[in-house]
């Protein structure tokens, strides 16, 4: 088990994640990477859990990249760099995931937090992207996941300017889907995770594939495929079952079948 990232299971069909470098404010390193890759890798293959909640813990969600360990890389180093594979590799989780953000999520802890399904911020919650006052850019996804949250105005002035945003502006420009008193951030998300947790399972992973389509195809591809997700999820017993129990007005058993 990690020491790295903090699995608990705090009901059944949810995860909850922690960061685990508290001494460096969860600084990113590779190991913490590769671990969390691992663990969304092993749960995404566990069909007894329906959805993810990842948090830093009631202080912060992760300050940024380790710059030390960044410092020592040279332009080789760079290219043979680890990282893009396990950011690729959380990209890539099939589940929901939902990040639940308290203090600052800045740099790299942005940039993961952008690879959430939905971020829960808490009231203090700082979100930024300052790699430019480094004299670097963001380097895992932040210029194209950033200014695809919250558009390209916000996004360039974030990125240009290395200056961060509070809660009430992640909310009103669409990067966080909620706000929260902090001491009840990791609770809402939780409370979300149940209520997805509890949907299809092969209807949550369609969805989400669907909605994901909107940032890498046209609107004529993006339909073709919402239509041919729509027509397989007909061909499914979740779907006799979900439609069988809003007739009978009781709740749904959803197998993920």
């Amino acid at each position: 088990m990690s020491i790295l990232i903090v699995d608990e299971r705090p009901e059944e069909r949810i995860a909850v994640l922690t960061l685990n470098r508290p001494d460096v404010r969860n600084a990113l390193n590779t190991a913490i990477l590769e671990d969390l890759s691992n663990v969304l890798g092993r749960i995404a293959k566990n069909h007894d859990l329906g959805s993810v909640v990842l948090t830093g813990g009631e202080k912060v969600f992760a300050a940024g990249a380790d710059v030390k360990e960044m410092a020592a890389l040279d332009t080789l180093g760079i290219h043979r760099d680890a990282r893009p594979a396990f950011w690729r590799q959380i990209a890539d989780f099939p589940k929901p995931l939902i990040a639940a953000v308290n203090g600052y999520a800045l740099g790299g802890g942005c940039e993961l937090a952008l690879h959430a399904d939905m971020i829960i911020a808490g009231e203090k919650a700082q979100f930024g992207l300052p790699e430019i006052n480094l004299g670097i850019i963001p380097g895992a996804g932040g210029t194209q996941r950033l200014t695809r949250a919250v558009g390209k105005s916000l996004a360039m002035k974030m990125i240009l300017s290395g200056e961060f945003i509070g809660s009430k502006t992640a909310f009103a420009s669409g990067l966080a889907a909620e706000i929260t008193p902090d001491d009840q951030t990791i609770n809402r998300a939780i409370e979300l995770a149940r209520n997805i947790a509890g949907k299809s399972p092969v209807a949550l992973e369609m969805a989400k594939q669907s909605v994901l389509k909107t940032f890498e195809t046209s609107l004529r591809d993006g339909l073709d495929f919402e239509r041919r997700s729509f027509t397989i999820l007909a061909a499914t017993e979740d779907r006799e079952e979900g439609i069988s129990a809003f007739l009978e007005k009781r709740k749904p058993d959803f197998k993920g079948r």
